[in-house]
């Protein structure tokens, strides 16, 4: 088969690296791609973006089967366009994809079909959204209705905060359209975690579970990022949390969207704080999570590939999919100055990393020139270790990112600790 990746990150290198094992991936293209893709596929410099460009090439390559692994071509529509000319596709509608690209509409959703997430208001008016804060108690979340590359977010811990969360949003159009409207939301406390699921509309296997780390510095200070690291399986995540969470979040997300006649074939991937009342709902996404796709999917012992096929042809019930006994740390090597400016263009020296039994290196933001790689993001690299336990997964980890080194290289020294 013909098969083409679209994005060109974290995520999508540790797809391309599973996938290219699969015998049935006869010609592996991914658009962009990566430094790091460059080993597993032919990279093609189209934007992921550039849906005409995407359909284009589809067209001219005789492409079989596409994954759209990033949110941005997903909410754009990637997947109905590719349909739409024959080509078979991992990921969600455009109508699907919105139980992402709009936060409201997500929230909408919990509410009608009663699935638990944190209390809320709307807003569309500055002074309505500011009046609102200086009569809440804080923390309080702020956030932009839209696609923000995982920046839209703010937890404000006071007034001031808040109020800035709220003029940056609405005012000075950091996130642009994505920030017209907004949602400001009760704070939710817990331990929070993640659940990727594959679902083909029908059935709903969910992965193993794991802990972001967002916050861009030690001891979960200073601004929210992409992610900077993960730590799977989640230690908080019991097995009578995840049977609950089955029932009342999971299985009815996914009849919610289906009554929707939005039915989500892909990954669907919950964002979940497990509060005092039980868990709830912090956000969706419609795709793996970047991160946490670095961390999980070393620990998948099925064939990607063929749960991707099983997807797209709504046949997920038929496969046995297995994860193995063990867990994962995936840290982040990111830019100095990430999430805010920081500079590109920095050698790479992996050193011996990756030759540590266990550890994978995956490229987030990297460009191959030869045999050489340099930094070309602000998250640079996901480094994991896979081990018997996460207190050996986590050593591992840490001691392949000391192994490595660029200009400017930073990452947290606390995930999973």
């Amino acid at each position: 088969m013909n098969v083409i990746l679209i994005g060109g990150g974290g995520r999508e290198h540790v797809i391309a690296k599973y996938i290219s094992k699969n015998p049935k991936v006869e010609n592996l293209y991914a658009l962009p791609g990566n430094g790091g893709i460059s080993k597993f596929a032919e990279c093609v410099k189209i934007s992921a973006e550039d849906i005409d460009g995407i359909v284009k090439f589809a067209k001219d390559n005789a492409i079989d089967f596409a994954i759209v692994a990033p949110d941005d071509p997903l909410a754009l529509g990637a997947v109905d366009k590719l349909e739409e000319i024959g080509v078979k596709c991992f990921g969600p509608s455009q109508k699907a994809a919105e139980i992402e690209s709009s936060k409201i509409f997500a929230k909408e959703l919990m509410t009608k079909y009663n699935i638990p997430t944190a209390k809320y208001k709307i807003f569309s008016k500055i002074d309505e959204a500011l009046s609102y804060i200086a009569v809440s108690d804080c923390p309080i979340v702020i956030k932009a209705d839209g696609l923000a590359k995982g920046k839209g977010v703010t937890v404000a811990e006071n007034f001031k905060q808040a109020r800035e969360a709220v003029m940056s949003c609405m005012k000075d159009k950091t996130f642009g359209k994505s920030g017209e409207r907004i949602l400001i939301e009760e704070c939710l406390s817990g331990p929070e975690v993640t659940v990727l699921a594959f679902t083909d509309g029908k059935t709903l296997i969910p992965m193993v579970s794991s802990m972001d780390h967002k916050r861009a510095y030690d001891g979960n200070k200073g601004p929210n990022t992409g992610g900077m690291g993960v730590a799977a399986p989640n230690f908080y995540y019991t097995d009578a949390i995840a049977d609950e969470c089955m029932k009342k979040i999971f299985l009815p997300s996914v009849n919610a969207l289906n009554a929707e006649g939005r039915t989500f074939k892909g990954c669907l991937y919950f964002g979940l704080m497990l509060t005092k009342d039980g868990p709830k709902v912090i956000e969706y996404n419609c795709r793996f999570g970047d991160p946490e796709a670095e961390a999980v999917l070393p620990l998948l012992e099925s064939d990607l590939f063929e749960i991707m096929l099983a997807v797209r042809e709504e046949r997920l019930s038929e496969l046995e999919i297995k994860f193995k006994n063990a867990a994962s740390c995936c840290v982040v090597v990111a830019s100095s100055g990430y999430p805010a400016s920081y500079l590109t263009g920095y050698e790479i020296d992996f050193g011996d990393a990756e030759k540590i039994p266990g550890v994978e290196v995956f490229h987030a933001g990297t460009k191959r020139e030869g045999e050489k790689f340099f930094t070309s993001g602000g998250r640079v690299l996901a480094v994991t270790a896979v081990a018997e336990d996460f207190a050996q997964a986590r050593e591992k980890a840490y001691e392949a990112v000391k192994l490595i080194n660029f200009e400017g290289a930073r990452y947290r020294t606390d995930i999973g600790g």
